[in-house]
């Protein structure tokens, strides 16, 4: 199939900042295409779903957590265009949560700032930390 052809899937990912500052990434399962490479956690939004519910969807499914609506915002999106799927990746920043992190498909998680000290970021993350770390740059 050309890839050109492929419809986007839609994809909500959470950008969980804590108190400090730092933010919530998780490497992807074995099994996953990936699998190893670091992320936002997210996942696919489902027909119905708005970019905010499917987020909380998959962070409670992912990490255990239950972020607070009111306490997400709906941020930026980006297309990236993988071997395997075309996505549009929206992306929320999330402020408020209930739970803590604890990987649920025996994935890794760990809390960053720049530089990040994780390796093998998955391409479609890099936009998204490139407008993160000018934000911080002009703060």
């Amino acid at each position: 199939m050309n890839p050109d052809t492929r419809p986007y899937t839609e994809v909500a990912v959470g950008i969980c900042i804590d108190a400090s500052g730092r933010m919530l990434m998780a490497s992807r399962p074995v099994g996953k295409v990936y699998a190893g490479y670091w992320e936002f956690p997210g996942g696919k939004v489902e027909l119905g779903e708005t970019v905010p519910q499917a987020l909380q969807r998959e962070l409670q499914e992912e990490l255990g957590i239950t972020i607070d609506l009111a306490h997400t915002q709906e941020w930026r999106s980006t297309t990236h265009s993988y071997e395997h799927a075309h996505v549009r990746l929206n992306f929320c920043k999330v402020f408020a949560w209930s739970g803590h992190p604890h990987p649920q498909e025996a994935q890794q998680v760990s809390w960053q700032t720049f530089p990040l000290t994780v390796n093998s970021v998955l391409p479609g993350a890099y936009p998204v930390l490139d407008w993160l770390e000018a934000e911080i740059q002009k703060a």
